[in-house]
């Protein structure tokens, strides 16, 4: 018969891995961020330590790169659909300006500018296209 252990899903899982100092943390641990950087992702692992940054203000998870995966490569579908999400948050309902950055579009539902008449700058935003009917 099997050990039972007993697993509590509510534990804090930082107290149970090891915490590092600023870089003090061993060889062959990265960060997700620098992980990206040499072309790698976790490819699903959980992270195995933590690094303390700024007097114990910040952590960031620290993962094994002889576990890491290579990152996949984005394709055109990817590319697609992501700026078809972005185009989404970055487009006025009113106005129909896409904007270089998202809008506040859940607090006023709208660009600044059709909602309190701020001007925009004619640099952040891409013009509605015209429409270009058959006569």
């Amino acid at each position: 018969m099997p050990d039972v252990v007993d697993v509590d899903p509510y534990a804090d899982t930082a107290a149970t891995i090891p915490v590092y100092p600023w870089r003090q943390a061993p060889a062959g641990l990265a960060t997700r961020r620098q992980l990206r950087d040499m072309g790698l992702r976790p490819g699903g692992h959980d992270p195995v330590a933590e690094i303390e940054c700024r007097r114990g203000l910040r952590r960031a998870w620290l993962y094994r790169i002889d576990l890491a995966a290579p990152k996949i490569p984005m394709t055109l579908a990817k590319e697609a659909s992501l700026d078809k999400a972005m185009a989404a948050r970055q487009t006025c309902p009113k106005c129909r300006r896409r904007y270089h950055h998202c809008l506040p579009l859940r607090t006023l539902g709208t660009c600044l500018e059709c909602h309190d008449g701020t001007p925009a700058d004619r640099s952040s935003y891409v013009p509605p296209a015209a429409h270009q009917l058959a006569a």
